[in-house]
């Protein structure tokens, strides 16, 4: 296949749906094999997959917990044996739980933070230490959010783990830079996604947002897609440790009602 993205391989983490989903197939398009992961959801794994393989690439499927250190390692084995290599990470995998901060359990906050920073840690870890023994560069994608910078009131557990991947991304581009592996954070704002379906069906909160984002509009998977698959391919070579924030316009213009 030909494209940006021809011959290289993938591991987009929580691909069986939204954002994950989107970015999978447009890298397929770009000429990308892609390694698809999930969690819970094998129907849409297995959806993903046929989407994929439509654009005319090879797609496995593996189910792997990125909070499980040793699942982050076989998800990125199983690229290595079953694809040939692995040259692309997307850290997507994450989820949020609101709760007042007082309220917020342990079982709660280790959840989230062990998906959306300690599964992205290990995920990245792993991936790493294969193109550094292989002596090859690579491109590491994390799916962050505009609320690494703005604060999120009620979901103090999510921001942390955002804040902390923005630190993240910033110090392994340092540390990985001479290897020839770029890493960087895409933030999304408001995106339509099935994460935010409470959001969608309550029309007066959803008025109040988009009053907030100079665009009018809540973003698609497909408008992240497309900055993913540019910071994936070689025209992104002199782009690491930066943030690209995806909004609509959302972080510079967000008040409170």
């Amino acid at each position: 296949m030909s494209g940006r993205l021809s011959g290289k391989v993938a591991i987009v983490s929580g691909s069986s749906s939204g954002i994950g989903q989107s970015i999978a197939v447009r890298f397929a398009e770009e000429g990308a094999n892609l390694v698809v992961d999930y969690r819970n959801h094998p129907e849409g794994a297995e959806d993903t997959k046929k989407l994929v393989e439509a654009k005319g690439a090879k797609a496995i499927t593996v189910k792997a917990d990125v909070s499980n250190v040793s699942d982050t390692k076989m998800l990125v084995d199983q690229a290595w044996e079953q694809l040939g290599s692995c040259d692309i990470l997307v850290n997507n995998a994450g989820i949020e739980k609101g709760a007042d901060f007082w309220d917020v359990t342990e079982e709660d906050y280790d959840a989230i933070l062990n998906v959306n920073l300690k599964g992205a840690f290990f995920l990245t870890q792993a991936f790493v230490r294969r193109l550094r023994d292989a002596k090859r560069s690579g491109r590491i994608i994390n799916i962050s959010s505009v609320h690494e910078d703005m604060a999120f009131p009620h979901f103090s557990t999510y921001c942390i783990s955002k804040g902390g991947m923005r630190m993240f991304t910033r110090d392994l581009a340092v540390e990985l830079g001479p290897l020839g592996i770029t890493i960087n954070n895409i933030a999304p704002g408001a995106i339509m996604t099935p994460i935010n379906k409470s959001l969608l069906e309550d029309k007066p909160k959803l008025d109040a947002l988009l009053k907030n984002i100079p665009l009018g509009r809540m973003g698609k998977p497909e408008d992240v897609a497309g900055l993913a698959a540019f910071l994936a391919c070689d025209e992104a070579a002199y782009v690491t440790g930066s943030t690209y924030f995806i909004d609509g316009g959302l972080t510079i213009n967000y008040h409170e009602q």
